[in-house]
C-alpha cells in the first residue's frame, strides 16, 4: 500500500507586533502651550524637570502632585490638575496613588509624567490633500464652515462620491505615523527613564524591569503580552528575585528592532490595502451603507480595527450597537449625517468625528474598575449599594477609573453621553446632554455650543455605569473648562496672534427647551428593567420646567376628556390629532427612525 503523502505543515505563527498605544496619542494630548516643549530642547528640558521633581534621586519611585507640577512648569494649578487627570485617563492600568488625578493628595509616578509630557510634542497626521466641497454634496453638508481652511470634516456622500476618503488618514496611516515618532524619539525617552550607575559609555545607564514596564504607556504587543515577558532580558524573571537592571542601549536595540518590524508590516499591509480598494465614483449612498449592517457582529463586520469598533459613513438612518456588537473597548462614530446612532454599551473610550445633523447616544464611557472582579468573589458579596447602584464610600477608591469621550468637527449634532470625561473641539451649533464626573473640556474653534443635563435612560444603563465607574451623584455638565483656540498638536499653520485666544465656551440650554430623549425599548423583553428614569438628578430649574410641561399636558388631556362631543366629533378630533402627529413625524425626520428600527 503506497504511503499517503504527508500533509503540509501549518504556516508558522506570525510573531507578535509592537504597536503604539493609540489611547495615549488620541486622548492624552492637551493643547496647553507650556506643555508642548520645543523639539530641539525637549530631551534637555525634560531631563532638568526630572532632576527637580525627583529631588536629587532617580525617576524610579518619585511621585508628582499637581502643586509640584504647576511650580515646575510654571502653569496654573488647574492646568496641572487637568494634566494629571488626563494622564490618569489614558494610563494602561490604574494607579491607586493617582486615582482620577483630581483628588486631594493625588500624585503620579514621575516616569509616567515624563512620558506624558514627552508625547505632548507629537504632531497629528493631517489629510494628504485639501478638500473642497462639490456642488453634488452642497445639499447635505455646508459648503462654508467654521472649519474651512482648518480641517474640514467630510460628509458620507463626499466620501463615496468624490473618492476623497483616500485623502483622510486611515487607522494604519496613523499607526505608522505614531511608530515613526517613537522610533525617532525612543533613545531620548529611554535616557529620561534610565538610572545612572557606575560604568562607562552605554553601560552607565540602566533600566529596571519596573521602569521598563512603564513603557507600556506608549507601546504594547498586539495580543496583550506584557513588555517584560516579551523581552528576552526580562522574560521568566523570578517574581521573588528582582531582575537585574538592563543597559538602556540593549533595550533600545530590542525596541528599535521591534518597531522596524512593525513599521515594515504596517507599511506593506497599508500599501496592499490601498491598491486593492478602489471606490466606484458612482456608488450610491444606499450601496455605501450596505457595508455597515446595523445588526452585524464583530466577526463579520469589516469596520473593526484591533480594539476599536467603527460606526462610519451612515446617512439618513438609525444604527443600534449593543454590548454584544462591540469589539474591544473603544468606539469611533465617523462621518455620519442626518442619523441617530445608539451605542448602548460600556466603553473605555469613544470618539465622534465629522458628523452633522445627527444624534449620538453613548451609554457609559469609563475604564473598567476592579469592582466587577471583587463582586465575583464571595468574600465581597456583602458590599452595600446605595442611591443608583454604586458601591458605598468605603469602596470608592476602587472605582477611580477614567474614560474619555472626544467630539471633534461636528455640526448641528446632539450628543447624549454618560462618561467620566468629555473633550469638545472644533464643533458648532451642537447640544451636549451630559452626565460627566469631570468638567467638560472645550477647545478649538467652536461656535454656538450648548450644554444640558443628561436626559435619557435604557434598561442596562445603571449596570453599564457601575462597570466603568461613572458616578451618577456627580455631574459637572455646566462647568466647562475652556482652553485655547489653537491646538499645537496639529501640523497645520495658524494665523499669527491667535495662539493665546481662548476658545468660545458653551452656554446652558434654556430649561424650557430641555426634553427627555426616549430610547425605543426594542429589546425590553430580553432584559430585566434595572434603570428607571434618569440616573443623574436634574437641577431644580430643569425639574421645574418639566413639571410645568407635565402640568400643561395634563390640563390639555383633562380639557379633551371633558369636552361634550358626540361620536362623530370625537372621531374628527382623534383624526386631526393623529394627522398632526404624523405631520410632525415626517417634518422632524423621526418617521425614518421608526421605519429603521421596525426593520431591525
Amino acid at each position: 500500500m503506497p504511503d499517503e503523502p504527508l500533509a503540509d505543515p501549518p504556516p508558522p505563527a506570525a510573531p507578535p507586533l509592537l504597536r503604539p498605544r493609540r489611547e495615549a496619542f488620541e486622548h492624552g494630548l492637551l493643547p496647553i502651550p507650556k506643555l508642548v516643549l520645543p523639539e530641539g530642547t525637549l530631551a534637555q528640558t525634560l531631563a532638568q524637570l526630572r532632576d527637580r521633581l525627583a529631588a536629587g534621586g532617580g525617576p524610579g519611585g518619585a511621585r508628582v502632585g499637581a502643586a509640584a507640577l504647576a511650580e515646575a512648569l510654571q502653569i496654573p494649578h488647574d492646568h496641572a490638575a487637568l494634566a494629571l487627570g488626563t494622564l490618569a485617563a489614558v494610563l494602561p492600568a490604574e494607579d491607586p496613588a493617582l486615582g482620577d488625578g483630581c483628588g486631594e493628595g493625588a500624585a503620579a509616578d514621575l516616569r509616567d509624567v515624563l512620558l506624558f509630557l514627552y508625547i505632548q510634542s507629537y504632531k497629528r497626521l493631517v489629510p494628504r490633500s485639501a478638500h473642497k466641497d462639490s456642488p453634488a454634496v452642497a445639499d447635505v453638508w455646508p459648503s462654508t464652515s467654521a472649519f474651512d481652511g482648518y480641517l474640514s470634516a467630510l460628509s458620507p456622500i463626499q466620501l463615496v462620491r468624490s473618492n476623497s476618503r483616500r485623502f483622510m488618514p486611515s487607522q494604519a496611516d496613523e499607526e505608522i505615523h505614531q511608530l515613526s515618532y517613537l522610533q525617532k524619539h525612543m533613545a531620548n525617552i529611554l535616557t529620561l527613564l534610565a538610572d545612572s550607575v557606575e560604568g562607562e559609555g552605554d553601560d552607565s545607564l540602566v533600566l529596571t524591569m519596573e521602569t521598563f514596564e512603564h513603557l507600556g504607556f506608549l507601546v504594547q504587543f498586539s495580543e496583550g503580552t506584557s513588555l517584560s515577558q516579551s523581552a528576552t532580558f526580562f522574560a521568566n524573571s523570578d517574581p521573588d528575585m528582582p531582575a537585574a537592571p538592563v543597559p538602556a542601549a540593549q533595550i533600545l536595540e530590542w525596541i528599535s528592532q521591534n518597531i522596524a518590524s512593525s513599521l515594515e508590516y504596517c507599511t506593506e499591509k497599508s500599501a496592499a490595502k490601498e491598491s486593492s480598494q478602489q471606490i466606484d465614483a458612482d456608488v450610491t449612498m444606499a450601496d455605501a451603507n450596505t457595508s455597515h449592517p446595523r445588526n452585524s457582529t464583530p466577526s463579520t463586520n469589516p469596520a473593526y480595527y484591533r480594539n476599536t469598533t467603527f460606526v462610519e459613513g451612515f446617512s439618513k438612518t438609525s444604527v443600534v450597537k449593543n454590548a454584544t456588537d462591540i469589539k474591544g473597548h473603544s468606539v469611533k462614530v465617523l462621518n455620519c449625517h442626518d442619523s441617530v446612532i445608539y451605542v448602548l454599551a460600556p466603553l473605555k473610550y469613544a470618539t465622534v468625528y465629522g458628523c452633522s445633523d445627527a444624534t449620538v447616544v453613548l451609554g457609559a464611557v469609563g475604564k473598567k474598575s476592579i469592582v466587577k472582579e471583587l463582586l465575583r468573589n464571595t468574600r465581597h458579596s456583602s458590599i452595600l449599594y446605595k442611591d443608583y447602584g454604586m458601591p458605598t464610600k468605603e469602596y470608592s477608591s476602587l472605582i477611580e477609573c477614567l474614560g474619555v469621550v472626544k467630539v471633534e468637527h461636528c455640526e448641528r449634532v446632539h450628543i447624549i453621553a454618560a462618561a467620566k470625561r468629555i473633550s469638545i473641539a472644533n464643533c458648532r451649533e451642537c447640544i451636549f446632554y451630559l452626565g460627566v464626573n469631570h468638567q467638560p473640556l472645550v477647545l478649538g474653534d467652536n461656535h454656538k455650543l450648548q450644554v444640558a443635563p443628561f436626559n435619557t435612560n435604557y434598561p442596562q444603563l445603571r449596570e453599564h455605569m457601575m462597570q466603568v465607574g461613572v458616578d451618577p451623584s456627580v455631574n459637572k455638565w455646566d462647568q466647562p473648562f475652556v482652553l485655547g483656540v489653537v491646538d499645537p498638536h496639529d501640523s497645520l499653520s495658524h494665523p499669527a496672534g491667535v495662539s493665546d485666544v481662548k476658545a468660545e465656551s458653551a452656554t446652558c440650554l434654556d430649561p424650557d427647551l430641555f426634553t427627555n430623549f426616549l430610547i425605543p425599548s426594542w429589546f425590553a423583553a430580553e432584559v430585566q428593567e434595572t434603570t428607571k428614569g434618569n440616573p443623574f438628578p436634574l437641577p431644580e430649574i430643569y425639574l421645574a420646567s418639566q413639571s410645568r410641561k407635565r402640568s400643561s399636558l395634563e390640563d390639555i388631556q383633562k380639557t379633551i376628556r371633558e369636552l361634550q362631543l358626540d361620536d362623530n366629533r370625537r372621531k374628527e378630533l382623534s383624526s386631526a390629532l393623529h394627522a398632526q402627529f404624523k405631520d410632525w413625524l415626517y417634518a422632524s425626520g423621526n418617521i425614518r427612525q421608526l421605519y429603521c428600527l421596525q426593520g431591525d
